[in-house]
């Protein structure tokens, strides 16, 4: 029943409109008109100016034509990743990539267009279906920051699906909780050639915390990156200051403070050996620390309506669509931490965030008719 030419096309259309974060007003408007067309009622949201961008999240609403079906959240998001200003596609096959100088915007174009092409056929056969909510967010990539700005009290649905995930016919239900990190090393300033030792490094003192520190794959839940180091003024100058800019993310809360605590400790014990005497006061390295919860941990059980929604309409399709875990945050983090039953089902997407990300038309076929069954079946359908 999927139209892959239609499907393909617009995935073509939606890849080609540059769309980074705090910059979707052009895809934006051209969702909205989209979901108009197909006979939505559309709002977009104030985050945009909440977060500094250009326009803010879309809800569009599908009055079902089963009263009785509860209500289903389909959700998405916009933004992509840079390099983006300008994609150049390249097809071979069922297969599209870029000309390898940006990045594809799959993520989540490709979850975008398996909504709208399930979506589409339903109300062109005439399928029964309940009340159908699309949710499509801003700024994902900048740290969830459209759906954290977004209201889910304008939800009717309790459950339903955040389509952000590489892979095809899985369902992630776990996902870990993260914690942003910013250390800021203070130290003392001195000239570097005449009098260094009137200084205290605080890129050295840095350096000896980062170099003892537990970071990349912590273990099978947990992992941990510094990503970005600022300081120093001149090569000539013993650097007064340093700010190291990180997170920690776990799939559990015990590790996930256990990790946070040790990365703090390594700084506790680098300051701590660095202090110099000048004309009898003593001057010592110190830092400060600031730990800030990016997202909760989303956690779905395999019992759990939702799961048992995806399971069946995979089984109708000859498919099986196992549950797994990720070490990646998604707007079904921020849905299930108020209180909405919302897996992340896997569209399609694959080496995403680079430019070797590509799709298969297949895959994108293959969601869009998970998506189509999984919302019959909520209706009672199947």
């Amino acid at each position: 029943m999927i139209n892959q030419k239609r499907l393909t096309e617009e995935f073509l259309e939606l890849t080609s409109i540059p769309s980074l974060s705090r910059q979707e007003g052009q895809i934006g408007r051209r969702l909205e008109s989209i979901l108009k067309g197909m006979g939505a009622s559309v709002e977009v949201d104030d985050a945009g100016e909440k977060v500094g961008g250009n326009t803010g999240n879309i809800l569009a609403r599908f009055t079902g034509t089963d009263a009785a079906a509860a209500p289903f959240l389909l959700s998405g998001h916009m933004d992509t990743v840079a390099p983006a200003s300008q994609v150049r596609t390249v097809i071979e096959g069922d297969i599209i990539h870029t000309d390898h100088t940006s990045v594809l915007g799959g993520d989540d174009k490709a979850g975008l267009v398996a909504i709208l092409e399930a979506i589409r056929v339903l109300r062109e056969r005439r399928l029964p279906h309940g009340d159908l909510e699309v949710v499509i967010t801003i700024c994902e990539e900048t740290g969830l920051l459209g759906a954290k700005h977004f209201d889910t009290g304008r939800l009717r649905a309790r459950r339903g699906l955040v389509l952000d995930v590489d892979g095809v016919n899985e369902l992630v239900t776990r996902a870990p909780a993260a914690n942003r990190l910013s250390f800021i090393v203070h130290g003392l300033e001195a000239h570097a050639g005449i009098c260094p030792e009137r200084g205290i490094s605080a890129i050295q003192v840095a350096s000896e915390a980062i170099a003892g520190m537990r970071l990349g794959r912590v273990d099978a839940e947990t992992t941990a990156n510094l990503g970005v180091v600022q300081g120093g003024l001149a090569t000539n100058i013993v650097p007064s200051q340093v700010v190291i800019r990180g997170e920690t993310r776990s799939l559990s809360e015990a590790k996930l403070q256990d990790q946070t605590d040790h990365m703090k400790s390594r700084f506790e014990e680098a300051v701590a050996r660095h202090g110099v005497t000048l004309e009898g006061r003593e001057h010592r390295a110190r830092f400060e620390a600031k730990v800030e919860r990016q997202y909760e941990r989303l956690e779905i059980a395999d019992a759990s309506t939702i799961v048992r929604l995806v399971t069946a309409a995979a089984e109708t399709l000859g498919r099986k669509c196992p549950t797994r875990s990720t070490g990646g945050g998604s707007d079904a983090n921020v849905f299930m931490a108020r209180g909405l039953e919302v897996a992340n089902l896997a569209c399609g997407m694959r080496d995403i965030h680079t430019v070797n990300e590509w799709v298969d038309v297949k895959d994108l076929v293959a969601t869009a008719e998970l998506v189509l069954e999984t919302v019959r079946r909520n209706a009672g359908t199947a």
